[in-house]
């Protein structure tokens, strides 16, 4: 058997016995390994040494448990704390942050189970990250986790070091150095973007077995919050957001840069669609329509580099002054699935079904693309498009969803908010 399938059973046993005491004598044991042997293994496999990951399961399970009614020192005595003061230390200790600040940001979620076979990245250990900040002479830095502002999910994949800094790692070589290419370009042509920084040695990445690590500059200001936009002045919000991000295609045009070419209206057509048709009760006429429909304007509409993630998380603001982070995943494609990108992604943001809030959306989504257009001159076949655009990015994101155990509740917003944007389609067709 694979090692990686027998720490899996360990993982499993883990999560089916947190109220009760486990001894990595125990697991070792169950495992058939030596318990220096298993040490090792276990780390290789997750990330971060056995304990570290017992005691990180049993924090989230008894947040998650206070979320759900438990009083504190219930909660903390049930998870195997002696006394919810212990609990409160190493809580503060493993996330940065006291519960309560924790539960108030709204990032005591269900917590999945862990499946090695589906984890992008390790888990990452505050010593292994000191470690890897020794090769910009940063390791005495104080390090944060990064949430979303909007949605309160922790990125697995950056760290705030100290004020100014941000360290990211990926397994995608390909995405760091398009993150790098891109950013220095757009900086040299003005914009404000999150550069990479070299380590002491030159270099602009560090490899650690297969996963690359790279330090950022950390733009100053604050990520745009979704919330702000159903505020009274949300519309002009929102049209900034359309305006920015076709300011953003307008340098991007002028960079000439490999990337990956995408077709989105394939993916649509041969995966996203047929994965999540059943699941959204589309009928067969809907989806004939909807392909021929998209289909006769697809080869018409002007493509380019584009973010690709242009949510409202990616997006700073200070001082008048804005830029974009995160430019991994950018690729070539139609560019205007980046402007109804962020239209999407601010409802399912703010799902609720609501027939106000989503009349609401509705102008705010329009006022993203007046905005955009302000910037970045529509054709009048991408006029006509924006709709079919605007529901393909969303049967991609549903049909991924359902691919990702630990996406649960995320997947159950996108489903219901895909559903309503398929019955409302004719809403989302702007005025000639």
């Amino acid at each position: 058997m694979e090692y990686r399938e027998i720490i899996q059973r360990s993982i499993d046993y883990i999560e089916d016995n947190l109220k009760v005491e486990i001894s990595v004598g125990e697991l070792a044991e169950q495992a058939g390994f030596s318990l220096f042997h298993y040490y090792r293994l276990f780390q290789s496999a997750v990330g971060v040494p056995v304990m570290q990951y017992i005691l990180h399961r049993r924090l989230l399970h008894a947040i998650y448990a206070i979320r759900c009614g438990s009083t504190g020192i219930d909660a903390a005595l049930a998870y195997g704390f002696d006394t919810y003061a212990g609990f409160y230390k190493a809580f503060r200790r493993e996330f940065g942050c006291t519960p309560s600040h924790f539960l108030k940001s709204g990032r005591a979620k269900r917590p999945y189970r862990w499946k090695l076979a589906k984890e992008e990245t390790r888990m990452i250990s505050r010593k292994k990250i000191a470690e890897i900040l020794k090769h910009w002479n940063l390791e005495n830095e104080t390090v944060f986790d990064i949430y979303y502002e909007n949605t309160g999910e922790k990125n697995d994949r950056a760290f705030y070091i100290g004020d100014a800094y941000v360290l990211k790692r990926t397994a995608n070589l390909d995405e760091l150095l398009n993150h790098n290419a891109l950013s220095k370009s757009l900086k040299r042509a003005g914009l404000c973007t999150a550069v990479p920084v070299a380590a002491v040695d030159g270099r602009e990445y560090i490899r650690d077995g297969d996963v690359y690590f790279y330090l950022t500059t950390r733009l100053p200001g604050r990520q745009m919050a979704v919330g702000e936009l159903y505020a009274e002045d949300g519309g002009i919000k929102a049209q900034l957001i359309g305006e920015m991000i076709g300011k953003l295609h307008l340098a991007l045009n002028e960079i000439d840069l490999c990337v990956n070419d995408v077709n989105i209206y394939d993916t649509v057509k041969s995966w996203a669609l047929p994965k999540a048709k059943e699941a959204l009760g589309l009928s067969d006429a809907f989806c004939r329509t909807y392909l021929n429909d998209f289909g006769a304007l697809y080869d018409k509409l002007p493509r380019q580099i584009i973010h690709r993630d242009p949510n409202p998380g990616n997006m700073i603001c200070a001082d008048g002054k804005w830029g974009f982070i995160d430019f991994e995943l950018s690729e070539r494609n139609v560019r205007i699935c980046d402007p109804c990108y962020a239209a999407t992604a601010i409802l399912s943001e703010s799902f609720a079904e609501n027939a106000g809030k989503l009349e609401k959306w509705l102008e705010l989504y329009k006022n993203i693309i007046r905005g955009y257009d302000s910037a970045a001159r529509l054709t009048a076949e991408e006029s006509k498009a924006i709709p079919y655009i605007l529901l393909a990015n969303q049967l991609i994101c549903t049909a991924w969803f359902t691919e990702q155990e630990k996406y649960a509740e995320l997947y159950e917003t996108n489903r219901k908010m895909t559903q309503w944007l398929a019955e409302h389609f004719d809403a989302l067709c702007l005025e000639a």
